[in-house]
Formats: C-alpha cells, structure tokens, sequence
C-alpha cells in the first residue's frame, strides 16, 4: 500500500512539475520523444495536421507505404480483416509501428471529416458506453441489442475490455466467447482488448479503435468496460451516451450514489427483469427513479431515465434502444453532442501526454539510477512517498539542465 501511494503521489508531482513555467522548454522536448514526432514539426505552431502527417509520410519506406495503403483501402471497403490488423497496429508498442499507426490515423480523420461534412457536420456514428458491475449481464445485453441492431440494418462494432491478470498479465477474452451468434453476424464486429494494466480497464487506445470502426462503416459503438469503479468515468469521457448495466438484487441506491457512477449515467438499465426477479427489478427502478431526482442534471437536453429490460425473454430491449435514439436526437438537436466530442478529445490528449511523460521520466537515466534504492527505503519506512517523488524529480531537473 505504502509503495501504491509512492506511486500516486510522483504522478502527481511529474505532472506539476511539468505544468510550471520554468520546465515548458523541457516538457516540449519530453513530448516530442514521447509521441515520436521530429521537434521541428511541433515548434512550429502554424503546420496543420496534414503537414505533420505529410512529415510521417516523406520518412515512409516502399514497404511500409504499400502497407499503410492496403490497410487503409481494406479499412474503408469495409473488411473485418483490415479493421482487426488496424487495430492491432494501433495497440503495439513498437515505436516504428506507433508512427505507423499515426499516419493511418490521420488518413482515417480526415475520411471521417469528410463524410460528417456530407452529414451536415453531424456524428455518423452512435458511440455509447456500457458498464455495470460483475454478473449485471452486460454481455448477454450487447448480444441481443447488438442481433437487433444488425437486424435493422445498422453495422454494430463491440469493443470489449477484459481484465488482465495481475499476476500473469493474461486475459481469457471471454465476450467474444459468450456473444456467439453475434460474433458470426457478417454486420457485427467484435474486439477484445485486455486492460493490461490500465487504470480503469480502457486501454489508451480504445479511443483509436473506436475511429478506426467509425471509419470502417460501423454506424453504432458499443464499449464494454470491466465495471470495476474508475473505468465508468473513463469510458463516459469517449462516447456520446454512457449506460449503466445493474441486476436486480445490486444493493440500494444510495450504494450507485455514494460511488458516483450513477452521477454520469445517462440511462441506467434493470437487467434480468424476468421470472422471480420481476419485482425486485420494479423495486429498484423505482428507486434508481427516485435517486436521480436528487442529482444535478448534466445535461440541458435530457433528464436520465430508468428502465427495466430482459436479455432471455427480449421484454424492454426495444424501448431500451428507443431511449438512446431519443436522446441522441435530443442532444444532436441541441449541439451538445458535437460539443461534448470536442471536450473528449481535449481530456483524452492530455490524458496520453501524461502516459507518455510519465513513461520518459521512468526511462531517465538519473531516475533509473536512483529510483532502485528511493523504492526500497519507501518500502522499509525510511523516507515518505511525497519525499521521495521530490527527489527523483530533482534527479530528473538536475540531470536534464546539465544535458
């Protein structure tokens, strides 16, 4: 525990240190390492994105050119295939391969563009999150929806995250295995991704594969988290709608406010409402109804809804579907969509810029060199965790004034 808050406490630290103005000037050169761009490219302010694009492009070989072309081509003709090696690409950590991935990125955004300014800059794709806590049937509910979805004509992308282990670092990828009539729907695509560590179970690139989906044709964006607290606040900062999944017997719901989670619902969803469970899931849509007359509205357009649906007997599935088509009319209407997708866009970069600092400062070679014996006296109750996040930054200042 003494070690976790160790770690906590030097992320802090790193990221106030970076915000102070006398460190600007290095937190540029830290970002230019990080996200493998020449420092030319970004001391520039007036290049646009197609010219740092075009920059990636020029340092291409053959090789790499036929392949940026073949994914990209496969990726809007609309293959699983293409969409699965993608995405791939984009969760390596191999530096080559990141540039790589950036410059396909960049070809797919402005794909995107041009087919919302054909929309009348409107979104062409639903992204809306799903979480809940374990057993609340959130795989079982894509599934159905998803069938449903696919049925009327929509093209349904599911990106599941499963948690990895802490001891192994593996994963069982079960939601491909338990949706499995809708992972043979030829208009359905599903990916799992472990967590692989990711506080909150949404890995730094499911905002990624969610435009490499979009560009791909899906019109609909479901995410599945793992449920497990802090991944409810992560997936609500990259999709238009987020969904709380809870079973009937979850508790009161003063335990869904006192966790926060039903804070950033904008449908909260009953599941299993069928058999003997009928009237505990009443019990708790009236109470769930009841609780959120009590909470902020976060929207101006919409007041968040409780609903009852059952994934066996099918019985609220459609009106499930039609609460999130009302709300994403209502909010299209309104111009809050739009705006909240540009928000998302601005937390997720400083979300990565904070990652990708972070894993510069761990690389440090006067913080490699003393951060051994720090962790050590930090176990054994030498010195703090805020003492020795200091020292470790002055061992990062220090040696980087001197360079």
């Amino acid at each position: 525990m003494t070690f976790f808050f160790f770690k906590l406490s030097l992320l802090s630290r790193i990221v106030h240190y970076l915000s102070s103005s006398s460190t600007v000037k290095h937190s540029n050169e830290v970002l230019n390492s990080a996200i493998f761009l020449k420092p030319r490219v970004l001391s520039r302010h007036t290049r646009t994105e197609s010219t740092a694009a075009s920059q990636h492009i020029q340092d291409l070989s053959g090789p790499e050119q036929r392949l940026l072309n073949k994914l990209y081509d496969g990726l809007i003709g609309g293959q699983r295939a293409s969409l699965a090696e993608c995405i791939t690409l984009v969760e390596t950590q191999h530096p080559r391969k990141k540039e790589l991935a950036q410059v396909l990125l960049q070809r797919v955004l402005a794909y995107r563009r041009e087919q919302e300014s054909r929309n009348g800059g409107k979104p062409v794709a639903f992204r809306v999150g799903l979480s809940g806590p374990p057993g609340a049937g959130k795989s079982s509910f894509i599934e159905v929806v998803g069938k449903m979805l696919t049925g009327r004509g929509h093209k349904v992308a599911v990106l599941a995250v499963d948690p990895s282990s802490c001891t192994t670092g593996g994963s069982l990828m079960g939601d491909k295995t338990r949706m499995t009539e809708l992972s043979r729907d030829m208009n359905a695509f599903i990916r799992p991704s472990p967590t692989s560590g990711t506080l909150g179970g949404v890995t730094r690139t499911t905002n990624e594969a969610i435009v490499l989906c979009e560009g791909a044709g899906y019109d609909i964006i479901l995410v599945e988290t793992v449920g497990v607290g802090q991944s409810e606040f992560a997936v609500a900062d990259m999709v238009d709608m987020f969904v709380l999944l809870i079973p009937p017997a979850g508790g009161d719901e003063l335990q869904g406010i006192k966790r926060g989670i039903i804070e950033r619902a904008e449908l909260v969803v009953v599941t299993k409402s069928d058999g003997d469970l009928v009237v505990p899931a009443r019990r708790i849509q009236a109470e769930y109804t009841s609780a959120l007359k009590l909470l902020r509205r976060q929207s101006k357009s919409w007041n968040p809804k409780v609903v009852r649906a059952s994934s066996q007997t099918f019985e609220g599935i459609p009106e499930v579907w039609a609460k999130m088509e009302a709300y994403r009319e209502a909010t299209l209407a309104s111009g809050e969509l739009q705006g909240r997708r540009t928000a998302q866009q601005k937390v997720w970069m400083w979300s990565l810029i904070q990652e990708s600092v972070l894993c510069h400062f761990q690389n440090h070679p006067g913080v490699r060199e003393a951060l051994p014996h720090l962790e050590e006296r930090v176990t054994k109750g030498a010195i703090s965790p805020g003492l020795a996040a200091d020292l470790l930054l002055r061992a990062f200042s220090s040696s980087s004034s001197s360079q």
